[in-house]
């Protein structure tokens, strides 16, 4: 089967909160692991919702694996700290050493990820942008072994402008130097025909909107947009005549009260009337759904559906979102 983004390596999940965009994360991770690749799923907001998708201990700076699939395909998951790569950056650019120890116990290191909100961002896409670059050594595989794809569980549709937009960031902070050019190597990375970042949504107005906002935010930032992710869909749940007979002013309910009572059912006005009103409602729910999926359709990406488990997620229905998002091309 073949898929909507040969040959990139970093897909970046958003969506407004709320949406599942940990969980589809988690799913595309998963999707592309079952063909055989090694994949990095990375979070920078310290929530830790990649080792509750996974049912694995917290994640930290380690890179550890969290799934396994077929064909030797391996998920490993790794929570970005925004203090831990800034003193891992202080060591690979400065060599401070034990100096960089000394800055955090005054407190330094924490002000500086706090007072200077953009450095933070890019040290937090650092690790991924390194992740995403890595290659194998001449001679046999380094500590940190390379990825096929990277998938970063990224901030929501509200951030994410800000959070990529690093260079606009980093702006005043720095004009010369290791941060600046840091800063030019991720925004080259995320521009190219590499990265693709995907956007999570459910049928509704608020999610759909703010989907709408960022794909045009991020189109003025030249970053490569993926796939929108329909999530939690749900079947129809009405055939079309009754549909057309609901909708209907004439609806006559004597049809619908004798065929409760054919049933056994004791039938009365109110159970009558309650079953009429909540099929209507749920007419007005599926026409609003429908204008929703067209807003989306309008955005001209690659749309994906994934269904509303019945139960609570677990690494059965992991494993079928995951294979619902193969089936429709996000992985090859």
């Amino acid at each position: 089967m073949a898929s909507d983004f040969d040959g990139v390596r970093l897909h970046i999940v958003t969506g407004k909160g709320g949406t599942g965009k940990t969980t589809v994360a988690a799913a595309l991770a998963m999707a592309l692991a079952a063909e055989g690749k090694r994949v990095l799923i990375a979070e920078v907001e310290g929530r830790q919702g990649i080792s509750g998708v996974f049912d694995v201990p917290r994640l930290g700076e380690d890179e550890v694996q969290v799934a396994s699939a077929a064909d030797n395909g391996v998920v490993m998951g790794l929570a970005v700290d925004a203090k831990a790569a800034l003193l891992e950056y202080l060591q690979m650019f400065y060599k401070l050493g034990i100096a960089g120890g000394m800055l955090e116990r005054f407190g330094v290191v924490d002000f500086a990820t706090t007072v200077a909100p953009g450095l933070r961002d890019v040290l937090l896409i650092g690790k991924v942008y390194e992740a995403v670059r890595r290659r194998p050594a001449r001679r046999g595989l380094r500590h940190h072994q390379p990825y096929d794809a990277v998938v970063l569980d990224a901030p929501p549709t509200g951030r994410i402008g800000h959070f990529l937009g690093v260079n606009n960031a980093v702006a005043g902070l720095a004009k010369v130097g290791p941060v600046k050019n840091q800063a030019d190597s991720i925004t080259q990375l995320l521009q190219s025909a590499q990265t693709r970042v995907h956007l999570v949504t459910l049928l509704e107005e608020m999610p759909v909107q703010e989907t709408v906002d960022a794909v045009a935010e991020l189109r003025h930032l030249s970053l490569p947009l993926g796939a929108v992710v329909i999530n939690q869909e749900r079947p129809p749940q009405l055939h079309e005549q009754a549909r057309a007979l609901l909708a209907a002013d004439t609806f006559d309910t004597s049809a619908l009260q004798d065929d409760l009572g054919a049933l056994g059912l004791r039938v009365g006005p109110t159970m009558v009337n309650g079953l009429t009103q909540s099929g209507r409602d749920l007419i007005s729910r599926l026409d609003l759904e429908q204008r929703e999926r067209e807003t989306i359709t309008d955005l001209g990406l690659a749309t994906y559906h994934l269904p509303l488990l019945p139960d609570a997620l677990d690494s059965g229905g992991l494993l079928q979102l995951a294979t619902e998002l193969a089936e429709q091309g996000a992985a090859v």
